[in-house]
């Protein structure tokens, strides 16, 4: 059996380093045209940003607050061949010309384009790529229970972020994730801007019934995830075997901590203890570019990268192996849940092995 069905991951995820200038210029390097692009400032405690081209460029989210969809048309103006274009930032989102401005951008490949789906009741925009297990899903809220929305994927997604792009205090970013969910009335409902523990909220992914496949995913009357006549947006992961992986392990709160294996090298982690008051931490293969990696973003903060010696990871040609000591990420016994996403396989299709870093 092959162990992959993707040979070169970074042809549908890549992660682009780049500096802020203040003034309008391409991030190339990339690899391809970007449908996503998640874009952290590494040295600053300024807001991260998703771009998204469904919505359209100059248009984003703030993934750790609740704040409603914002347009600033000196910002991510066009998603370009290999990369992106920034404009001058006059309001310091992602191109901030003055140190701090060092900037991450995660990038993940949709379709390129858009197309009209009916698979659920509710009648979806969607950019949907198959091979790589990627969708990102815009519809119109209806605000009652047992609506469904057609992703696109033609396979069950692992992971799903919604966010309601129109309304902010009661919009929180909603999060379902194989790994915790547990049943129709215990759904681990996780969000994506905050630190609680996961959740027995029925009404986020359906009060009757909870229904995650291969076509469409369900939602409750929650204003976050399905608010009446409000714009919403959807993320969708399906695992691909060598490429992506919704995880779960153990921690033992040990330096020589817990492995888990993925199946390839990994290039970017995305995970919590979804069990205690935690934050959501962001790992990449490119900050620092080498074991054992200290170099840390959380999802739901706007913090400075950090480079403490509690927070460590090694990036392993399978998986990766947990260096820290910490609660955050290698509580004794707890268990931890997330998605990752592929340098390389650890096997290619032609039988060439990954290497270690």
């Amino acid at each position: 059996m092959a162990y992959t069905t993707i040979d070169k991951p970074s042809d549908y995820f890549n992660t682009k380093l780049y500096t802020g200038t203040g003034a309008t210029h391409n991030v190339t390097g990339v690899g391809f045209q970007p449908d996503f692009t998640w874009i952290n400032n590494r040295t600053g405690t300024y807001a991260t940003t998703i771009f998204d081209a469904v919505r359209g460029a100059t248009k984003f989210l703030e993934p750790a607050g609740t704040a409603a969809e914002q347009t600033y048309a000196d910002t991510l103006t066009s998603f370009d061949s290999d990369g992106f274009t920034l404009g001058a930032d006059s309001s310091s989102f992602c191109n901030r010309g003055s140190a701090p401005n060092s900037y991450v951008a995660w990038n993940w490949l949709g379709a390129n384009g858009t197309a009209s789906n009916t698979d659920g009741s509710i009648t979806s925009n969607v950019s949907a790529n198959t091979t790589s297990g990627f969708s990102i899903v815009s519809f119109t809220g209806t605000g009652s229970d047992g609506a469904t929305v057609g992703h696109g994927l033609g396979a069950t997604p692992a992971m799903i972020i919604i966010k309601n792009r129109t309304d902010t205090a009661t919009a929180f970013w909603c999060v379902y994730h194989q790994k915790s969910f547990v049943s129709q009335s215990d759904p681990g409902v996780l969000y994506l801007n905050d630190t609680a523990t996961r959740s027995a909220d029925t009404n986020v992914f359906g009060l009757s019934t909870v229904t995650i496949d291969s076509d469409v995913f369900s939602l409750g009357n929650y204003n976050g995830s399905n608010g009446s006549s409000d714009n919403m947006i959807a993320y969708c992961f399906a695992e691909k075997k060598g490429f992506s992986k919704a995880f779960s392990y153990t921690g033992n709160g040990s330096a020589d901590g817990s492995f888990c294996y993925l199946g390839f090298k990994p290039s970017f982690i995305l995970c919590r203890d979804p069990n205690n008051l935690e934050n959501w931490f962001m790992f990449d293969n490119k900050r620092p570019g080498y074991n054992v990696n200290k170099n840390l973003l959380y999802a739901n903060d706007t913090a400075t990268e950090t480079t403490s010696g509690a927070n460590q990871i090694d990036l392993l040609s399978n998986g990766f192996k947990m260096r820290a000591t910490n609660n955050g990420m290698n509580r004794s016994g707890g268990t931890f849940i997330g998605f990752a996403f592929a340098e390389e396989p650890f096997v290619t299709s032609t039988g060439i092995p990954a290497t270690a870093r």
